[in-house]
């Protein structure tokens, strides 16, 4: 099987020839651009090459076509056209890690330093805005800043909290026009990134990409609403899914069968230990425009839809599915309820496990080499069996990971 071929089985539930793997497509499957400078040295023995940051926020890095060749990897991501900062991936230029490694970030990846030594980055890299993003010194990715005034409900505007809402512009739709061809002639299969879909995520909430965001931005401050101020919060919500069902059928047309899956959502809806909210009010909150989204999506397309979210899950997977989710990520196996061997008796017919490989909270960061070797062949064998899965870590991977568990992770690939 090629490439597309083998992501296309795994998503049907057919057995591939072998699982097809995911490293960097998404900004929740992704790599940070230290552990990956050091990985691609390793495997290539390239030490000028300067890897490119393409999601500055958590600072992911790009996996090339080169290094995707020669690890393996199936599956490319078309992302969106403005990073988490607002600014496009064009337009590069060096950067230096508080580690030392050398990198590539773009032209309006901007940044200065306050008295703590901290890195302060600013929406569209304007320095005349006030800074969105702060990187702590001595560390490895950005913190939001939250630029919210106290909150006046006399004054609250739904329209406040749509402003990064809209129709895609001929812009974003020539620029993913010429994306996917150049992905096509990748040979990859290819999953979207879709804007506007994720409904309620805590990431996108404080809008770190505009310069003077209006609304709800705190984080506790919008959890509390989604009880305090639920008429507001599902208002909020049907604006949203109006516009994303109109942006969807957009690029539907415009991409077509190029694309085999489509990130929809990262809200996270767990913890290590059970449940974020109750099932109860997932069904009242987000399952109706979650179900509106994928009846759209499989009405329209062949397109599998993906559904990020992290922890304990199991409870509310019967509620995903019902939704229309065909594919689950990161499958945190580490969290209470998340047996490998149960999700996938219990739900793998319905979901595809996008990640669930490596975990890399514990073992992939802390453990030795053979201990991720073991783990890798383990879930493997469990997920991969009669299809389903698409091999990944257990979420993003992180900047001080040692490059031999990372190898270790790749070897056991080729081994099974």
């Amino acid at each position: 099987m090629n490439n597309r071929e083998r992501l296309q089985a795994a998503l049907n539930h057919r057995q591939p020839d072998r699982v097809p793997v995911d490293f960097g497509a998404t900004a929740v499957t992704g790599i940070h651009v230290a552990a990956l400078t050091r990985l691609r040295e390793a495997v290539t023995g390239d030490k000028a090459w300067r890897v490119k940051v393409i999601e500055p926020y958590q600072m992911l890095g790009e996996v090339d076509t080169a290094l995707a060749a020669a690890l393996g990897i199936d599956v490319a991501g078309l992302i969106t056209r403005k990073t988490m900062f607002g600014f496009e991936n064009t337009g590069w230029k060096p950067f230096r890690l508080f580690d030392g490694t050398e990198v590539l970030v773009p032209e309006n990846f901007r940044t200065t330093t306050d008295a703590n030594g901290d890195l302060m980055i600013y929406p569209e890299g304007d320095l005349t805005a006030p800074p969105s993003g702060r990187m702590p010194k001595g560390y490895y990715f950005f913190d939001t800043i939250v630029r919210q005034p106290p909150v006046d409900d006399d004054r609250l505007n739904v329209a406040d909290n749509l402003e990064e809402f809209g129709l895609l512009s001929a812009e974003d739709l020539a620029w993913y026009h010429r994306r996917i061809r150049e992905l096509e002639a990748d040979g990859r299969g290819i999953i979207l990134t879709m804007p506007g879909t994720a409904f309620g995520d805590i990431a996108l909430v404080p809008v770190p990409w505009m310069k003077h965001p209006k609304g709800i931005r705190d984080i506790e401050e919008w959890y509390v609403s989604t009880v305090a101020r639920k008429d507001y919060v599902l208002e909020i919500f049907e604006k949203q899914c109006e516009i994303g069902l109109k942006n969807l059928e957009t690029l539907i047309g415009l991409l077509g069968d190029r694309v085999q899956a489509v990130f929809l959502t990262g809200t996270d809806f767990g913890t290590q230990r059970g449940l974020f909210i109750s099932p109860a009010a997932y069904r009242e909150l987000y399952k109706p425009y979650h179900q509106r989204v994928n009846q759209l999506i499989h009405q329209r397309s062949k397109w599998k839809t993906f559904i990020h979210s992290c922890g304990s899950v199991r409870e509310l997977l019967p509620e995903f599915i019902a939704a229309g989710f065909d594919i689950l990520n990161p499958v945190q196996c580490s969290a209470v309820g998340m047996d490998a061997h149960e999700l996938k008796r219990e739900f793998g017919r319905h979901l595809v496990f996008w990640g669930g490989a490596a975990n890399t909270q514990q073992t992939l960061q802390f453990g030795t080499a053979d201990e991720v070797y073991r783990e890798c062949r383990e879930r493997i064998e469990i997920f991969g069996a009669g299809g389903g899965f698409v091999f990944d870590a257990v979420h993003n991977v992180q900047a001080t990971t040692p490059t031999p568990n990372l190898l270790a992770m790749f070897k056991a690939l080729k081994d099974s």
